[in-house]
């Protein structure tokens, strides 16, 4: 496929964005705010020079938050400009930010757009988180002379066969960013294999480098301390669809007494789908927006349904083992590493390729557990909650292989320093 043929192809499915975007807001109305920056029209102006940074949605801008921080810190006198795809991603750079910070919607990868968004907001550096590769947006930086890098960059075989179909417009895409800093060498002879020039090796995981709040362990004692102090609390962290009711059953087939399930579900769109599966499985529930209003302790309950933002850390503080979602079903897994930051038990199932060499070193320096189905999990949970000699050496695992695999950040902000001086 070439780049002309892929942008007549976008410029197809052009009519129906706004449908998209309309379909998306029966469920998260915020998408129907800024909905013009999505075509490259913006009201925000800068002074000083740009430093642009993308972060499509929670996970990223997560990750990206020791990056920003030290680049604060070191270029006080440029602006930081993020920008997102979606209405969680820029919600959570105002959370982290404030606004030491400037957040705007990527525009779609139309031609018209992105010119619009370069002449308007000239970066003098882009960087792309993980694998954003958005074809006419990285050749109309080409263009315009903005270096433009892809950090943090990872590439699973799966995603490297779907690329590797489109053919040039792919190739040439990898070849106009200035530089590539991949996560594995796994992911850099991937992107080298689809075209990629520039590209450094073993820069590491930015994720590695996100430091839990200095109140989480706090936040999450008073947690415990609301749900019954003494109890079993069992986390299952950033599930995805179908995922929550395979939870419930292996909570179910553990059979632990008086265990306290915190289901969290990863799309908070999803927070009332999850609430309503809790009460068809007439489960002893309360959501976590609600607790607040409740003074005792709810000692009785059986599952709290994590309906807030911004809150992860606190949930990991709060539980004894955590699953990580989005690995049951074949969706490539959700971020294992903060639960790791926090010294707790990981499982994990089959399906990880999102994050795959975290999960194998892991598994092979016993910091976390692999699973294969529901009856695994269950088995699974039944044996860490019985032995806390297990728990106890898991969890100083987790703490050891968290330290070890620092540092991405630095290496990353030296990379982006290449450019800022040319």
């Amino acid at each position: 496929m070439s780049r002309r043929l892929y942008t007549f192809l976008l410029y197809l499915l052009l009519p129906f964005t706004p449908l998209k975007l309309l379909w998306r807001a029966k469920k998260q109305p915020d998408y129907l705010l800024h909905w013009r920056e999505r075509y490259g029209f913006y009201s925000l102006k800068f002074a000083k020079p740009v430093i642009w940074l993308h972060c499509v949605s929670v996970g990223e801008t997560r990750a990206a938050e020791p990056l920003i921080k030290l680049l604060l810190l070191k270029y006080p006198n440029h602006q930081i400009l993020l920008t997102h795809t979606t209405p969680t991603g820029r919600a959570t750079s105002a959370q982290l930010f404030g606004d030491l910070v400037a957040s705007v919607y990527l525009p779609y990868d139309f031609p018209f757009a992105v010119e619009r968004f370069l002449t308007h907001f000239r970066p003098v550096v882009g960087v792309l988180m993980e694998t954003e590769l958005w074809f006419n947006l990285i050749a109309h930086c080409k263009q315009h002379a903005i270096p433009l890098l892809l950090v943090n960059a990872r590439l699973s075989e799966k995603s490297a066969i779907g690329y590797g179909k489109l053919g040039a417009v792919v190739q040439q895409g990898l070849q106009n960013l200035s530089a590539i800093g991949a996560q594995t060498s796994q992911d850099a002879e991937r992107l080298k294999s689809l075209g990629a020039h520039n590209v450094s090796i073993m820069m590491g995981n930015l994720k590695f480098d996100v430091a839990p709040p200095a109140n989480a362990v706090t936040q999450g004692q008073l947690l415990r301390n609301k749900l019954g102090e003494h109890r079993p609390i069992f986390l299952a962290a950033s599930t995805r669809d179908g995922e929550e009711a395979l939870i419930i059953d292996a909570v179910s087939k553990a059979n632990i007494p008086n265990l306290l399930t915190i289901i969290v579900p990863r799309h908070p769109q999803r927070f009332e789908e999850v609430a309503e599966l809790l009460k068809k499985h007439g489960a002893n529930y309360s959501r976590r927006s609600t607790l607040a209003n409740q003074t005792e302790a709810q000692s009785q309950l059986s599952y709290l349904l994590g309906d807030s933002m911004g809150e992860m850390f606190t949930y990991y503080a709060a539980c004894d083992v955590a699953f990580i979602g989005g690995s049951l079903l074949p969706l490539g897994g959700q971020n294992l590493i903060e639960a790791f930051s926090l010294g707790k038990p990981v499982l994990i199932g089959p399906h990880t390729f999102n994050f795959a060499q975290v999960a194998e070193l892991a598994v092979a320096a016993g910091a976390a557990q692999r699973v294969q189905n529901t009856s695994e999990l269950a088995n699974s949970i039944k044996s860490l909650f019985a032995d806390f000699a297990k728990r106890q050496a898991m969890s100083d695992a987790a703490l050891s292989f968290s330290a070890q695999n620092r540092g991405a950040t630095q290496r990353t902000l030296s990379l982006i320093a290449q450019y800022l001086r040319a």
